[in-house]
């Protein structure tokens, strides 16, 4: 059965190292959206830090989506929500709590701003904000707006730090919050619903698309729930191990076009 819709990972997949989209990929991206296949960027990044790959693909309109905050958001690309599976203030005191318990950074992000009660602020939150071009409010925890909708909150250390958290999390946090490692230095936590496979799979039934009619391309653990959703599930040359064994097919790393070589493969029979 034919594709419809291709979902892309964005940093390490449709990304250069050097954060950019190759003019190949670009090229091979346009071709497919004009063919009628729906082209899906999904990222742990809010709308506003895909808008200028948006622009430059060429997508445009209200049925065009976007995946955002890890699957915490489904919007169109003129920013319109239409699935969200967000955290509530009860959940971000719970969680800023055991932050300071592990002796972790913390902020969480809301759909305009970061938020952090770090008055000594991580580097890697101010890169996050660079990247997703949203600015950072320091608040208390007490000064927090109670009816905040949080799409996801991050634990950010350096990789060795992060890594040893990971196995620190208590169970109950465990089984009431969904947890995923999207970068070396990032912990992200979401609602328990959210995912980037279950956005993917809402999403698909909304379009009344079938698992055989999507593809996913993704190279970290927040990808691996997307290739889980889907019938062609492709990981990058420079993948993790576990979205490797997920894959049907492995492409080029994303240094050297992985992303418009799978379409090329799976979509445009090139």
């Amino acid at each position: 059965m034919a594709i419809k819709l291709v979902a892309i990972d964005l940093d390490g997949t449709l990304l250069t190292d050097e954060k950019q989209i190759t003019d190949k990929t670009v090229a091979v991206i346009k071709q497919a959206s004009q063919k009628g296949v729906k082209i899906v960027l999904c990222t742990g990044r809010p709308l506003t830090g895909v808008a200028e790959h948006l622009k430059k693909l060429g997508l445009a309109g209200s049925d065009q989506y976007v995946i955002t905050y890890n699957g915490a958001l489904v919007q169109t690309i003129e920013g319109h929500t239409i699935i969200r599976h967000t955290l509530n203030y009860n959940d971000y005191t719970d969680l800023e709590a055991l932050s300071r318990k592990l002796r972790s950074h913390f902020h969480v992000e809301t759909e305009n701003h970061i938020y952090t009660a770090n008055k000594n602020l991580s580097p890697y939150t101010i890169g996050e904000s660079f990247y997703v071009r949203m600015g950072i409010r320091y608040r208390a925890v007490s000064e927090m707006p109670t009816s905040l909708k949080i799409p996801k909150g991050m634990f950010i250390d350096p990789p060795e730090k992060i890594t040893a958290l990971r196995h620190k999390i208590p169970q109950t946090f465990l089984d009431n919050y969904y947890f995923v490692q999207s970068e070396p230095y990032f912990l992200e936590v979401l609602n328990k619903s959210a995912s980037k496979g279950n956005a993917l799979r809402d999403l698909a039934k909304r379009l009344k698309l079938k698992p055989e009619n999507l593809m996913a391309v993704g190279d970290q653990g927040n990808d691996l729930s997307m290739l889980k959703a889907v019938g062609t599930p492709v990981a990058m040359a420079n993948a993790i191990p576990e979205a490797k064994q997920l894959a049907t097919f492995i492409t080029a790393s994303n240094e050297e076009d992985g992303v418009a070589k799978a379409i090329q493969k799976f979509v445009l029979d090139l």
